[in-house]
């Protein structure tokens, strides 16, 4: 049986009651709770989220990309796009999946591990909802990781000592423990890339906040002689970049999923506005340049949906979506953004202040661009397939 949710999108009927629980959770708890912090505020108050976070468990929707098996929600790719749309539809929705009350996810690779350090890690940072991250990025080439890593792990007896920086880093300052990928073979060649598991507060690791446009900073990593054990290598050397390519390309289809959740909170917020706003003696709705905006936010929308959730579905069935992924992120990202922009220009000058979330969205958005591979990037892997035949519309 199937479902009609928006009249852009036919969801299976498990995925609709999976998004009204969802919906349910975000507009009686998540957004109440956030309402009582400041506009650009990054957490809620432990007590608060704590409530929030065991709600989550009872939904089943806590860690909704980890295994089931590990304490995970387990949700596919479909089921995670759904969560990810209406989970972002709170003020810290973009960054902070609920405000923070759904977990997150340690990193898929760790799940490619050993069982000792899936459980010392992965299970680990499931049962106690802790802070994780990946680094990966430089300065040097963060579009093109697998071959622009300069960051060296040499093996020294028992241990890897690394060597250089990582740029662009979230949540390393609160985490527990991260993923970090650093050369370890030759040349500027994928193969020569291995994954770590690396403990923030070991020594010979540095922290530089790096201010940003939004309202939660990333960091500068600088390593100085790290030393890593060899039993926190993840897989083989030179299989970090193989390992960590199905995490890069499917993360870009809850990431494109997550704007659109913004655009359409927003496209609401504007709705009801035009509805109740009078102007010159009538009301916004009535005014054909309004009803513009609308409709063409309205058509982002549905085009970004189908993108989005095609190719969750198409990963679902086992195909390789990295054009399918490439061309939801970039017009996902993308179309986000001029729907926020326009429900700004028609609420005025009250778009621009903190009594409405658009601002904070409008800013988030406009990261989003280059955050996941920038939209130059995603239309060169989208060119390539295209040209050489493999990508045909299907």
């Amino acid at each position: 049986m199937e479902t009609d949710t928006t009249g852009s999108w036919a969801l299976p009927e498990e995925y609709v009651m999976l998004r009204d629980t969802v919906r349910r959770f975000m507009g009686r708890d998540v957004r109440a709770a956030e309402e009582k912090v400041p506009h650009d505020a990054v957490s809620l108050p432990p007590e608060v989220l704590a409530d929030l976070r065991k709600k989550a468990r009872d939904m089943g929707v806590w860690c909704a990309q980890s295994p089931a098996q590990y304490g995970g929600a387990g949700l596919n790719l479909l089921g995670q796009c759904v969560v990810a749309e209406e989970a972002a539809k709170c003020r810290m929705g973009l960054y902070f999946p609920a405000a923070g009350a759904l977990g997150q996810d340690p990193p898929k690779v760790i799940f490619r591990g050993t069982p000792l350090q899936i459980e010392k890690y992965g299970v680990g940072a499931i049962t106690r909802g802790a802070n994780t991250f990946v680094a990966i990025s430089e300065a040097g080439g963060g579009s093109d990781p697998g071959r622009s890593i300069a960051t060296r792990a040499e093996l020294v007896g028992d241990r890897y000592v690394v060597n250089g920086s990582k740029l662009w880093i979230s949540g390393v300052d609160k985490a527990e423990w991260g993923v970090l990928y650093a050369r370890t073979g030759e040349g500027g060649q994928r193969a020569g890339i291995t994954a770590f598991i690396i403990d923030p507060k070991r020594a010979g690791m540095s922290l530089r906040k790096i201010g940003l446009m939004r309202s939660y900073q990333p960091f500068e990593i600088h390593f100085e002689n790290y030393e890593i054990p060899v039993e926190d290598r993840l897989g083989e050397e030179g299989e970090g970049f193989a390992i960590a390519e199905e995490w890069l390309v499917h993360a870009r289809v809850p990431y494109a999923a997550a704007s659109i959740g913004v655009a359409q909170a927003s496209l609401d917020l504007a709705m009801e506005w035009a509805k109740q706003r009078k102007t010159f003696g009538s009301l916004l709705a009535d005014k054909q340049a309004i009803q513009w905006m609308l409709v063409d936010s309205e058509m982002d929308l549905r085009a970004s949906r189908l993108l989005t959730y095609q190719a969750a579905w198409n990963g679902d069935m086992g195909k390789d979506i990295k054009t399918d992924a490439s061309l939801a992120k970039v017009f996902a990202t993308e179309a986000a953004g001029r729907v926020v922009d326009r429900c700004m220009q028609i609420f005025g000058a009250m778009g621009m202040t903190h009594e409405l979330p658009l601002e904070r969205w409008y800013r988030e958005l406009r990261i989003r661009r280059v955050g996941e591979g920038p939209s130059e990037v995603q239309r060169m892997v989208i060119a390539r397939d295209m040209l050489s035949g493999r990508s045909k519309g299907q």
